[in-house]
């Protein structure tokens, strides 16, 4: 016997409209409408009569809730509102690092400033000490260099968690910080005043006393 694959469901097939409703009696809200249980057929009529659609937009309640709408229009809206949320939604970037547990100052440098580069970007930092085999007893060695790790990238970046051993591998990881705002208030600039600018008054009161 053929199987049959389940159809995906498109946009216009998450709801139901119209003919496609089939409740007895649905509850209307919706401002162009008085809010209230209907038959189905007086809000077929009700929708006919606006030339929009009955749409049901929550087919669990009892009796389902429907709205008199423009149904092309309300998918527009609806998908226009997934876009926004999908783009005010933040995408974290986690960068990995990998050491091994007696690595050299030259290979340790390399990598904390790659590290030091991913949290200037806004990405997350995932740093890991591996250890192969009998390299395990040297965990404690392997601890002591992410904490290194992690006061070197002080000024760039917050522990967000501790060295912790998952398996093979002890894992820190840093979170970038975000630039703080200055928030004392601007000096004022200190005005100075050249001689021409120097006030009439002041010359003629020492012009008198010269006179004096």
């Amino acid at each position: 016997m053929r199987r049959e694959i389940p159809r995906r469901e498109s946009p216009k097939d998450q709801y139901k409209i119209n003919e496609r409703i089939r409740a007895r009696e649905v509850r209307l809200v919706g401002d162009n409408v008085e809010q209230g249980v209907y038959s189905i057929f007086q809000a077929l009529k009700m929708a006919e009569e606006r030339e929009l659609d009955l749409v049901e937009i929550s087919p669990n309640a009892v009796p389902p809730v429907c709205k008199i709408i423009d149904y092309q229009k309300f998918l527009y809206q609806q998908k226009k509102k997934q876009k926004e949320q999908k783009a005010k939604s933040v995408k974290v970037v986690v960068k990995e690092i990998r050491f091994g547990p007696q690595t050299d100052d030259h290979d340790y440098n390399f990598k904390l400033k790659h590290a030091r580069g991913f949290l200037q970007e806004g990405a997350k930092v995932k740093a890991y000490v591996f250890f192969k085999g009998r390299s395990i007893l040297f965990k404690e060695q392997g601890e002591v260099l992410l904490l290194r790790f992690a006061n070197d990238l002080e000024e760039f970046g917050k522990v967000e968690q501790l060295p912790v051993l998952e398996g093979k591998r002890m894992i820190i990881m840093l979170s970038p910080k975000k630039a703080a705002a200055s928030t004392a208030p601007a000096a004022k600039p200190k005005v100075i005043k050249k001689p021409s600018e120097e006030s009439p008054k002041e010359e003629n009161g020492d012009n008198e006393a010269e006179k004096e």
